[in-house]
């Protein structure tokens, strides 16, 4: 049955009304009055707690929802968006507070959303808020802000009440993700492991063989390794442009793994040095001025932070190797815990907006269930962690042997290699939040700059 607009405004100040109780020093209804003409409550609204609230907070950025159900979502500003499965809701002993308890859907950490029906500023604007919220993640750990009932922002409130009558409706529907920018310029190793280069939807055939490759932030030249030798390890850092169509050899010998600076004007890399390998760099425009950015020894080497500061491994750890600031390690125990292995194949990326959050493929200590494995037994997949919180998400499909992972410029989007059978792989792309994974385009291995 599909009601009147006019009906429907009814039902909605209703369910508000009974969600937020009754204040104090308020008239009850004379008896004869008849109740308004709308769809019944809602069973899961309760008569002691208020629904339809956004929550909001500052330093750091930060939001949550509120639901028919309780809480359903937490998102904090350069981070993936939290799915909350919605627990008790618990009265406190002042009629105008509230705990929600929920758990953190995708590691089972406990989260508390206090509410306080008290003004409330955030600090930042002339919003006035209705509650004050204290949010406790076992995790993240305490957020403070202000909160406002919004029924607007509830889609499925919404077909609850117009659309009683279709059950397919009444699911929530949390926002998708829209604004996302596809990658001008990309490089990827083609089925017979070309190195190719596509810019604006043009590309270019750059080599018949190579590997490592590193697209600049301005999408105009490629570095790649190619192999100097069959049996040996010796390599060469090679420099493409791509309007000009020319390559140029920057560095010769034990090298491996160039990376672009911010700027594009340094280029770091491995090097070999007696039975070691160390982080070095030098100016693109002058590469015969190359020198030793540390005297650490480097087993992988996973690329810039800021202008100052690489990210690399030794196999134990993992350094912030910095020109101007002390040198930083986190463990590589603590960082894969007990699902994945430490392999110096492993990739590990920083997001490009968000220093704190890394992304990591690595193989499965052993594969979960429902997941294809390679000829050797083995599972791949890529997971999430956040330095600061230590929260660890596995975002790579269960079903997929993914490897090779690799963030869009604007931080949203995963590219990744996907195995289709024991011949064939293809580039996969999925969004932070683990929504929309869909096949991208040939090719694998595939690397964005601009």
């Amino acid at each position: 049955m599909r009601l009147s607009p006019q009906a429907a405004r009814l039902g909605l100040a209703a369910v508000l009304c009974v969600g937020i109780g009754v204040r104090a020093g308020s008239q009850a209804p004379p008896q004869a009055a008849r109740p308004p003409v709308g769809p019944p409550t809602p069973q899961s609204t309760s008569t002691h707690h208020p629904i339809l609230l956004i929550l909001t907070g500052n330093n750091p950025g930060w939001s949550a929802r509120i639901g028919l159900k309780g809480p359903d979502r937490l998102e904090r500003t350069g981070y993936p968006p939290i799915v909350l499965e919605p627990g008790e809701i618990n009265q406190e002993a002042a009629t105008n507070s509230w705990t929600y308890l929920a758990k953190d859907s995708a590691t089972g950490a406990a989260v508390a959303l206090h509410l306080i029906r008290a003004a409330c500023s955030d600090g930042a604007t002339d919003t006035k808020y209705t509650f004050g919220v204290v949010v406790d993640h076992a995790q993240i750990g305490q957020l403070k802000g202000c909160a406002r009932i919004a029924p607007d922002q509830f889609p499925e409130f919404k077909q609850k009440n117009l659309d009683d009558d279709d059950p397919a409706k009444k699911k929530p529907v949390l926002p998708g993700i829209t604004k996302f920018a596809a990658p001008v310029a990309t490089a990827f190793l083609d089925p017979a492991g070309k190195v190719i280069f596509a810019r604006g939807g043009v590309k270019k055939i750059v080599a018949a063989k190579g590997g490592e490759l590193a697209v600049s932030h301005d999408g105009r030249k490629l570095l790649f390794t190619r192999p100097d030798s069959k049996t040996g390890p010796e390599r060469t850092i090679v420099l493409y442009e791509f309007e000009t169509g020319r390559s140029r050899d920057l560095q010769h010998g034990l090298v491996r793994q160039p990376f672009w600076s911010p700027d594009d004007g340094r280029v770091v890399y491995l090097n070999g040095v007696g039975d070691k390998w160390q982080v070095w760099a030098f100016p693109v425009a002058a590469p015969e001025k190359t020198a030793a950015l540390s005297a650490t020894s480097a087993t992988s080497l996973y690329g810039w932070i800021d202008a100052h500061t690489v990210l690399a491994t030794d196999g134990q750890s993992l350094y912030w190797i910095s020109e101007d600031k002390p040198q930083q390690n986190v463990g590589l125990k603590d960082l894969y815990g007990d699902t994945f292995q430490i392999l110096g194949s492993d990739a590990i990326r920083v997001n490009p907006v968000n220093a704190d959050l890394l992304l990591v493929s690595a193989d499965y200590v052993s594969a979960p269930a429902g997941s294809p494995t390679d000829a050797t037994g083995l599972a791949t997949g890529f997971f999430l962690y956040e330095l600061r919180s230590k929260r660890r998400v596995v975002l790579s499909p269960l079903d997929q042997l993914a490897r090779a992972a690799e963030w869009s410029r604007d931080g949203l989007q995963v590219f990744y290699t996907r195995r289709l059978n024991t011949n064939v792989s293809s580039t996969f792309r999925i969004f932070w939040d683990g929504s929309g994974a869909k096949r991208f385009q040939e090719g694998t291995e595939l690397v964005v700059g601009q």
